[in-house]
């Protein structure tokens, strides 16, 4: 019996090629070569990458077999996940490979920013030995802001706890009990930002996130304090983080990551490389040899689960594995719903409950608990989510979750919701479901709101009190602005009372335009929604 072919594209650790086993044909190939690389990809059934090959849409075409990408280590923009999806290419990570790794190079530039350790070295390298000129200060009792608090945010805690530091922390998707369980308190950003005297931030990037520490978040820190990035490059604005330090607005930088990596000679992070407050790193989250080596294994296991057609819990594009063909097309759909659900969410989720009614009730489809969990986080933890993590997630965060299977569906053949309590109180419910012969995913409801409309990448939810004249104010307003509205529904239960509008529209609508639409229509609740693509 022929083997399945197993290429390997990068070097990866020797317990890499291990954690395969025997049961593989292990070919290697220089990923950088394209020449070498799609002529060697025509066989194979899995592709073993790190950062440096370029699983694009030709190298996809040129796989005709391929079952399986996989990517030892976090980030994936080396992968054409669209495309790999279109043809059913499942695409696997190592989400949990570098936590570590990224909390101990988080506390490093803390520990360097402190006590101007790189700065002292260059100095004393050069010959010169300036003790009064570096004069640094004590992390003891000092107050450090952790932005995000998921895995590396709660590591990081635990770690500069022993320093004896005050930890606060910004997380509106973590309970006061999950903080209080770390040892943390929450605060609000702007609490956080004029407390700490070091800011590090721990949030994934989304255009939510783009630059959310920016010329105003900067000004609202001590002079003193030191902001540390070592998450994504542009969560901080890089240009308004040039001014502050060059103005004295704050004390310093440490950052790991750039808008552009390397940064370009005439970008802003350029400009902050030659600063003498600014230690930098390029991009070393993840390089450590236990990190790296966590990862090929972790990528290891996954390619022979999806190769032995069983479920793979790092998959990010498809959940994969045994589930019936009639539940598997539900997947996707849930995902989004949890990204809706989340983006409507206006405080921590306590309680969860993942509703499943009509015919899929015959069925297993507690891939779709996870599946809805995964769409919850996506957007909201700093980390990849996968159907691995997606619960324990929820645990960390203390969140109870609960299926509910019934086959009693009264308008369509399956109706799934997503329905959460929230910590202030309120809650929360989307539904979806599937129709006609194409399967297209539908929104039908929102918090009781019966609706109709196709589920697309970008949506505005407006939630207000009934009146006439509304929608001429928001539809002038996203019109001047160059918004094209694709769709729309109003839905309402009772004349006057509280009426619930969902738009789709071709492009996101810049934040200032929701902000003059919030002040048109007074005590209005706008939440814009941008579906991530699994």
């Amino acid at each position: 019996m022929t083997k399945p072919v197993v290429l390997i594209a990068e070097e990866l650790s020797p317990a890499t090629i291990d954690a395969l086993g025997p049961d593989f044909e292990v070919r290697h190939v220089d990923g950088v070569d394209r020449a070498a690389l799609l002529p060697a990809l025509a066989t194979a059934n899995a592709v073993l990458i790190r950062s440096a090959t370029k699983m694009d849409a030709e190298a996809i075409a040129a796989a005709p077999a391929l079952k399986v990408i996989a990517r030892a280590g976090v980030g994936l923009d080396n992968v054409d996940i669209k495309s790999a999806t279109t043809a059913g290419v499942m695409v696997v990570n190592a989400p949990t490979s570098n936590i570590i790794s990224a909390a101990e190079l988080t506390v490093g530039h803390v520990l360097s920013l402190a006590r101007r350790i790189p700065a002292a070295h260059a100095s004393l390298s050069e010959g010169l030995w300036k003790r009064s000129s570096y004069t640094g200060t004590e992390l003891f009792e000092k107050t450090i802001g952790i932005i995000g608090l998921g895995r590396i945010g709660a590591l990081i805690a635990a770690r500069v706890q022993a320093f004896d530091m005050n930890v606060v922390a910004y997380d509106p998707y973590v309970t006061s009990a999950r903080a209080q369980q770390l040892g943390v308190q929450l605060v609000s950003l702007d609490e956080l930002l004029e407390q700490s005297d070091f800011v590090t931030i721990h949030m994934p990037k989304t255009p939510e996130t783009t630059g959310m520490i920016s010329t105003d978040e900067l000004r609202r820190m001590k002079s003193s304090a030191y902001v540390v990035n070592v998450a994504r490059g542009g969560l901080i604005d890089e240009e308004a983080l040039y001014t502050a330090l060059t103005t004295g607005e704050i004390a310093g930088a440490g950052l790991d990551v750039f808008t552009s990596e390397p940064p370009k000679d005439d970008s802003s992070a350029a400009k902050l490389l030659g600063l003498p407050n600014v230690v930098v790193t390029p991009h070393l989250g993840a390089s450590t040899e236990e990190a790296q080596e966590k990862a090929g294994v972790s990528v290891a296991k996954s390619v022979r689960l999806a190769l032995g057609g069983e479920l793979v819990p790092d998959a990010v594009n498809v959940a994969g594995g045994v589930i019936d063909p009639y539940v598997r097309p539900g997947i996707p759909l849930v995902e989004k719903l949890g990204q809706i659900f989340s983006a409507l969410a206006l405080s921590p989720v306590t309680s969860l409950d993942v509703e499943v009614h009509g015919d899929l009730s015959e069925y297993d489809v507690s891939v779709l608990k996870l599946a809805a969990l995964k769409g919850v986080f996506t957007n909201v933890v700093s980390e990849s989510v996968s159907y691995v993590n997606a619960p324990l997630l929820a645990e960390q965060r203390g969140l109870e979750v609960r299926l509910i299977v019934d086959d009693q569906s009264a308008e369509y053949r399956n109706v799934i919701t997503i329905a959460g309590a929230l910590s202030d109180g309120s809650q929360v419910s989307v539904s979806g479901t599937l129709t006609g012969t194409k399967q297209i995913e539908k929104l039908v409801g929102i918090n009781g709101h019966a609706l109709e409309l196709p589920i697309e990448k970008n949506h505005v939810v407006m939630m207000y009190t009934d009146r006439p004249g509304i929608v001429a104010v928001y539809g002038q307003k996203f019109g001047d602005a160059g918004v094209n509205i694709a769709g729309m529904q109003i839905a309402r239960q009772a004349a006057g009372g509280q009426a619930l509008s969902i738009l789709t529209v071709d492009s996101p609508v810049p934040e200032e335009v929701l902000v003059e639409v919030r002040s048109a229509i007074d005590g209005a609740l706008i939440r814009q929604i941008e579906i991530t693509e699994a």
